[in-house]
């Protein structure tokens, strides 16, 4: 599998696992697992034809950890991201003291006025060093990370959520936890 069609198949698996599992005639449990024969069959009939041994591929190869398969490797979903409701059974942890959000500049007069929301997703998304922030923020726009005082959010009763992949999830962040940037616009 070549890694132009490892890339297309990990961002139509994450369409599929993240938003749109009816798109391909699947259903995704309560806590977002689907049966992977059930996805393969499902994928074959939808014209996007998978080997067991190729979705192997895309859910080890993938840089995100975007996939997780189950223990029993019968079932697989998305790691986060989810716009469907899911419970992806993580419990509360205590963060790190700080967390970063990448975004584009043009969006900073919004978030300092609102605070970060989940938009189309169930969570904003944090990471806990700035390199996967820009990373983030580059898919928007121009990049700017963004400081997030998790310490006092978690003081103040907020819930911060650990994935499978190594992305922090909560509900929303206030402006008054985050903090601009030397130099940056907005």
């Amino acid at each position: 599998m070549d890694e132009k069609r490892t890339v297309k198949t990990s961002k139509r698996l994450s369409r599929i696992l993240r938003h749109d599992p009816a798109s391909v005639g699947i259903t995704l449990d309560e806590a977002g697992w689907v049966r992977v024969d059930a996805l393969l069959a499902a994928l074959a009939r939808h014209g996007g034809g998978l080997s067991r041994a190729e979705l192997e591929i895309v859910v080890g190869t993938n840089n995100k950890r975007r996939f997780a398969f189950s223990d029993d490797g019968l079932s697989i979903r998305a790691s986060q991201g989810h716009s469907v409701a899911v419970d992806l059974g993580l419990t509360a942890t205590v963060p790190p003291p700080v967390l970063y959000h990448g975004t584009a500049t043009r969006s900073l007069d919004a978030i300092f006025r609102e605070g970060l929301r989940p938009m189309s997703r169930r969570d904003v998304h944090l990471s806990a060093d700035t390199e996967t922030a820009v990373r983030v923020g580059s898919r928007h726009g121009r990049p700017v990370v963004l400081s997030v005082d998790a310490t006092a959010m978690a003081a103040a009763g907020h819930e911060f959520r650990l994935s499978a992949n190594g992305v922090w999830l909560t509900d929303a962040v206030a402006p008054q936890y985050l903090a601009r940037p030397a130099g940056a616009g907005g």
